[in-house]
């Protein structure tokens, strides 16, 4: 993870959260903007491919699900303070959707 850490960093990011299986970098001038990186999985069936937070979780899931789109992990609140669940895109990239709690 160092070397996407440095690679990232070129790109303006900075780190914001390492659980050393899990690193996120944030955009100092849109911290909404981030990039996380996985090792591990620790409470779900697969390692996602990528992450996108958005503002209303549980919104997006029901439109998600609606959709008839693979939901591989169900919806669920995790102990470091994200609500998220897993969805398998159209070329199959597994997808972690979360918004932190309040």
């Amino acid at each position: 993870m160092g070397s996407s850490r440095d690679f990232y960093g070129l790109l303006g990011f900075e780190e914001v959260m390492d659980m050393g299986w899990a690193v996120t970098l944030a955009s100092p001038a849109n911290p909404t903007a981030q990039i996380s990186f996985f090792t591990e999985e620790r409470t779900a069936p697969v390692v996602p491919d990528l992450s996108v937070e958005v503002e209303d979780v549980d919104s997006v899931y029901a439109q998600v699900n609606a959709s008839g789109a693979e939901i591989v992990r169900e919806l669920r609140d995790e102990e470091w303070g994200v609500r998220r669940f897993f969805v398998r895109d159209p070329i199959g990239r597994v997808v972690n959707v979360l918004s932190h709690r309040a």
